[in-house]
């Protein structure tokens, strides 16, 4: 299947599917000598499984992570890293009632359009479980960008109309964890938890923004011209399930400013080191890291399953109604945050790589 490979210097390829046996991933150019953390690993599949809290699906997959190649003695070895994570709680039979029929905003017609089949067990390909093997991947990624100080961190910022009424630099982002939204703002995370609750008991699901901020990321990270470090992020970010947008710097709120608004200017500071006094350009200029910090929104989608009846037609082109059932997430919000920072960490090593190329000293 195309589409299942990402990276040019660091890159990944991913398989499987969410009622298949296990999903999988291969990760070819790591470097070698990198301390591999499977404790972390697993941490951060922790993050994105499936039920591990009451406003998340409840489906019980453990996504324990199986490596099979690419690691000696503890740490990587250049060669290619296999690792995968097999199912042990998928429930095909939730989805008979569904085998000839299209949910409505699901991709079931429009894998049915492309292939002339599909797998309808929870969407198969097209399910969000295909992520946890690219959080797997993002987690060694992340590991890689540790040794040269990058940090990554995602939050909720906004679930429906429940919005963060603060910046990332007023909020302390040692929270996100605090809390199972993982919104940094206790008294708005309670706010946004009842919400989906609310939401869950009508049957219904909502979205809503996550907020990422990555620090340590040097000056000259990134393509020029089609490669763009935004756009590679863009890119990473959009192909995640029901990601609907994606904005950084001061994204479309920046139209209003003129250009002598907008406008960062440069100073060295004591260290003699280039920076910004301000930072609309979310730490990205010409498609090239600058070093500031990077930040960046994404908007995600209401889950498409909900449970209340919808019209649709089914592969004959019938009327039909179709019926939520199965496990699923009111809202994907809390577990999308451990994928975009990890989606964000392919993107960065992946950059980090390619750098290394770009000039002999």
């Amino acid at each position: 299947m195309a589409g299942s490979t990402y990276g040019t210097a660091f890159k990944i390829t991913t398989f499987g599917e969410s009622h298949g046996v296990g999903l999988g991933v291969i990760i070819d150019g790591c470097p070698a000598g990198i301390d591999f953390d499977e404790e972390f690993i697993q941490g951060e599949l922790a993050r994105r499984k499936p039920g591990q809290s009451k406003i998340v699906t409840q489906r019980k997959e453990e996504d324990g992570v199986q490596v099979l190649s690419g690691v000696f003695e503890g740490k990587t070895t250049g060669t290619p890293i296999g690792m995968v994570i097999y199912n042990k709680d998928q429930r095909s039979r939730d989805y008979g009632h569904i085998f000839d029929k299209f949910r409505p905003s699901h991709a079931d017609y429009t894998f049915h359009a492309k292939y002339g089949m599909r797998d309808y067990r929870g969407g198969g390909r097209s399910s969000a479980r295909e992520t946890a093997a690219r959080v797997a991947a993002g987690a060694v990624a992340q590991l890689y960008l540790r040794t040269l100080g990058v940090d990554i961190k995602t939050y909720v910022s906004q679930v429906g109309s429940i919005a963060v009424g603060k910046t990332h630099e007023e909020l302390d982002l040692s929270l996100i964890e605090s809390n199972p939204v993982r919104c940094p703002d206790p008294e708005t995370a309670a706010l946004m938890e009842k919400e989906i609750l609310s939401v869950r008991k009508d049957g219904d699901t909502i979205g809503g923004l996550v907020t990422c901020v990555i620090k340590g990321v040097p000056a000259g990270w990134g393509e020029p011209v089609f490669d763009k470090l935004h756009a590679e992020l863009g890119k990473a970010i959009l192909s995640i399930n029901a990601c609907k947008g994606f904005e950084y710097g001061s994204g479309f709120a920046g139209v209003t400013l003129r250009g002598s608004q907008h406008n960062d200017a440069f100073y060295t500071d004591e260290n003699g080191t280039v920076k910004t006094r301000t930072n609309r350009s979310g730490g990205i200029q010409g498609g090239i890291s600058n070093g500031e910090n990077i930040y960046f929104r994404a908007a995600f989608k209401s889950v498409a399953t909900i449970i209340i009846d919808q019209d649709s037609v089914n592969e004959a082109g019938e009327d039909v109604t179709v019926s939520g059932k199965g496990r699923h997430d009111p809202c994907v919000l809390p577990r999308a945050v451990a994928i975009v920072d990890n989606m964000a960490a392919l993107v960065l090593a992946d950059m980090s790589l390619r750098q290394r190329s770009a000039r002999l000293s």
